[in-house]
Formats: C-alpha cells, structure tokens, sequence
C-alpha cells in the first residue's frame, strides 16, 4: 500500500502509482471526500467545466439581467 509522510507545511507527495491510477500530474486538482468519519477518498477533479453542461435543464421563460438584479437586491436586503 503507498504512504506518504506529511510536511511540518501540511503537504504531501502522492506517491506516483497513485498519481498514475488517478491520471493527474502537476497543476492539477484533487478532491479529499469524507466517506465515514476518519475516512477520505482522494478524487482526481480534472474535469473540464464543459462536462457541466446539460446538468441543469433551461429556464421555461428567459429571465433578464433587470430581473436577476431585482432578485439579487431583495435579497440581499432581506439578509442585512
């Protein structure tokens, strides 16, 4: 199983039969996820923000950008 030792900086090196398996290398993200208390898993979070699309369906009704600041200003009064 590969280790890796933390850094007095909190940094860790994955170990390359990790980095390999996961298809990252450097500049890229990685994601800790908490499966049960105690217990992470490290995911690869190289996908492009182009995978997002079609995740949320359109609007039935286009919605203008007076009616997106209207909402943003409710809002926002509405939390002071």
């Amino acid at each position: 199983m590969p280790t890796a030792t933390m850094t007095s900086k909190g940094q860790i090196t994955i170990p390359i039969g990790v980095r390999n398996a996961l298809g990252v290398g450097a500049g890229d993200r990685v994601e800790f996820v908490e499966t049960q208390p105690g217990h992470f898993e490290l995911i690869a979070a190289t996908q492009s923000v182009t995978s997002l699309k079609g995740l949320i369906r359109k609007p039935a009704k286009p919605v203008t950008i007076e009616a997106m600041n209207e909402a943003i200003a409710t809002q926002g009064a509405k939390a002071r």
